[in-house]
């Protein structure tokens, strides 16, 4: 089923792509500590968050990914630690919610990079509101901007391939 800006997806459809972006963001940590490689600069939940937005095709949908993302994987892994998870959430609520308004008007990159970017600044205000005086940023600038500018990039490109 080829997928416009209007069609969704049919529930049983969303309730199992859900089920899988959650199974995968549960095995992020346990490929991480296998492969001995820190994973998480690569922005693994934001990159679920996308695919789920890229697939679903639901912004509200994607308002339930934002939580269920790291909440489920805090829960059975561990990871994200808790007053992180919560940073993350609204960092991944932020990206779903701006986009969902943004598209609207603007183009896909544009709306998503602006989203991505304003998430990052709402997980790190939350981060020093929260977390303080832990490490504020623990992630080098250039690979969180490498981050967004591929896992944007990739939300624009595959976007237009599934229209």
């Amino acid at each position: 089923m080829e997928l416009t800006k209007t069609q969704r997806l049919p529930i049983a459809a969303i309730i199992a792509l859900d089920a899988v972006l959650a199974t995968m963001a549960c095995l992020v940590p346990a490929a991480s500590h296998l492969l001995a490689a820190p994973l998480y600069l690569l922005n693994p939940m934001l990159a679920l968050l996308l695919a789920g937005m890229l697939l679903g095709r639901d912004w509200r949908n994607a308002l339930v990914l934002a939580v269920l993302l790291p909440s489920v994987s805090c829960l059975l892994t561990g990871m994200p630690a808790a007053g992180k998870m919560v940073c993350m959430m609204a960092e991944l609520a932020t990206v779903a919610a701006l986009y969902a308004v943004l598209s609207r008007r603007w183009a896909v990159l544009p709306a998503v990079l602006v989203a991505i970017v304003a998430g990052k600044a709402v997980y790190y205000g939350l981060k020093a509101a929260v977390l303080a005086p832990a490490v504020l940023v623990g992630t080098a600038w250039w690979i969180q901007l490498a981050t967004v500018l591929v896992w944007g990039g990739l939300f624009a490109l595959l976007y237009r391939k599934t229209r």
